[in-house]
C-alpha cells in the first residue's frame, strides 16, 4: 500500500466534481484525503471532500495565498485546479507552494490557450484547422468582420476572447427572430442576434470578441496530460446532448488524426499539466489549459495516475503506456442527482 496522499482540488461546485473526486478516492491502491476550495459556500465539494474551506474568487489578488495558506495548514501534497479561472493566480505564485506540486501549466501556456484569439492564430501558424476569424472590438468592427465572413447570407458567431462554456457566445443571423425567440425558447436557450445588435450590444463595452464562422459538425475533444509540450497520456472523444452550454453524453473515440492535431497544439504552447482541445466538424474552437469531464474506466484512472506523474511516482514512460488502455466503447452519460443535510 502506498503512503497517503492530500490532494487539494479548486473550484469544487464544477460540474464535473463529483465523479473526479469519486475517482481520486476510489483508486484502488492507497488512501487519498481531499481538500476542496471554492468561493461558493454551497459548492457539491464541502460534503463529498474531507476538508473544506471557502476562498476568494479565482480572479482576486489574494486567492493563490489563501490556496497557500490551506495547503500548510492541511499538509496537501498536490493542488489540482478544475476552473480556467483559477489557474492564472496558481501560475503566478507557483513558485512559493516550493514542495508543493501545483499542476498548472506556465503563465504564458495559460494566456495563449485562453485568449481564443492567440488560439485560433496560434492553430493557423501549424497548419491545424480553424474556423475563418476575425479580432474586434467596436460597433464598426463587429460589423466589417461580419461582412467579411459573409452576413447576411452565412450564419456566423461571437464570442469574448476569454470566457468559459458558452458565457457571451451567441449566433449571429439575419434570420434571427426576436418575437419567435421570446414565444418559443425555454428559459436560458442562448437567443440568436443580427449583426446590428450583437454590434451595439457588445461593441464598445471595453471587452474584445472573436467573430468566426459558425462552425457546424460533430463536437469533439482531445485530452490529455503533458509535461514540456509532450502528451504522456491523452485520448479524443465526442460531446453530445448539450444542456445549459454542457455536454451531458460523451463517446470515446479511437483517432489519431485527432490526436496528432492535439499534439501539434500542445507541442507550439510548451504545455504542462491537464488540457482539454475542443473541436466542431474537424476544426479547432477552443483549448481549455485544465482537466475537463472523463470517462472513466476499471483499469483507467486518467486523473489519479496523471497525478502520480506529476509528484513523481511515474515515469514518463510508465505513464505513456497508459493511454493503450483506452476503450474506444466507452460511453459516459452525466445526469444530475442531489443531497440532503440537516444545518
Amino acid at each position: 500500500m502506498l503512503e497517503p496522499l492530500t490532494i487539494l482540488i479548486t473550484a469544487v461546485g464544477c460540474p464535473g466534481t463529483v465523479a473526479l473526486l469519486r475517482s481520486l478516492r476510489e483508486n484502488g491502491e492507497r488512501e487519498v484525503r481531499l481538500v476542496g476550495v471554492d468561493m461558493n459556500e454551497l459548492a457539491i465539494g464541502r460534503h463529498l471532500c474531507d476538508v473544506f474551506e471557502p476562498v476568494p474568487a479565482g480572479s482576486d489578488p489574494g486567492f493563490a495565498a489563501a490556496v497557500l495558506d490551506i495547503c500548510r495548514r492541511e499538509h496537501v501534497d498536490v493542488v489540482l485546479p478544475q476552473s480556467s479561472y483559477t489557474l492564472e493566480g496558481l501560475a503566478i505564485e507557483k513558485d512559493r507552494f516550493t514542495d508543493i506540486v501545483v499542476v498548472v501549466a506556465s503563465l504564458d501556456a495559460i494566456r495563449r490557450a485562453n485568449d481564443k484569439a492567440e488560439t485560433f492564430a496560434l492553430c493557423d501558424a501549424i497548419g491545424v484547422q480553424v474556423p475563418a476569424w476575425r479580432r474586434v472590438s467596436t460597433p464598426a468592427e463587429f460589423e466589417q468582420a461580419g461582412r467579411e465572413l459573409g452576413y447576411p447570407e452565412r450564419e456566423i458567431c461571437m464570442k469574448p476572447l476569454v470566457s468559459s462554456g458558452t458565457r457571451g457566445f451567441r449566433v449571429v443571423s439575419a434570420s434571427a427572430d426576436r418575437r419567435k425567440q421570446l414565444l418559443e425558447n425555454r428559459p436560458g436557450m442562448p437567443e440568436a442576434l443580427r449583426l446590428e445588435e450583437a454590434a451595439e450590444l457588445a461593441g464598445g463595452t471595453g471587452v474584445e470578441w472573436l467573430i468566426m464562422e459558425l462552425a457546424t459538425g460533430k463536437e469533439q475533444t482531445i485530452d490529455g496530460y503533458a509535461e514540456h509540450g509532450e502528451i504522456l497520456l491523452g485520448y479524443p472523444k465526442t460531446r453530445e446532448a448539450m444542456r445549459a452550454g454542457l455536454a451531458m453524453y460523451f463517446e470515446t473515440l479511437d483517432s489519431p488524426e485527432l490526436m496528432e492535431a492535439g499534439a501539434k497544439i500542445i507541442r507550439e504552447l510548451d504545455f504542462d499539466g491537464f488540457f482539454s482541445v475542443n473541436l466542431v466538424g474537424g476544426r479547432v474552437i477552443e483549448i481549455n489549459p485544465r482537466i475537463s469531464t472523463v470517462p472513466y474506466q476499471e483499469d483507467f484512472n486518467y486523473p489519479y495516475l496523471a497525478l502520480k506523474r506529476a509528484i513523481g511516482e511515474l515515469s514518463a514512460a510508465e505513464l505513456r503506456a497508459y493511454s493503450a488502455r483506452v476503450r474506444p466503447s466507452r460511453r459516459t452519460l452525466r445526469f444530475f442527482d442531489q443531497i440532503e443535510w440537516d444545518e
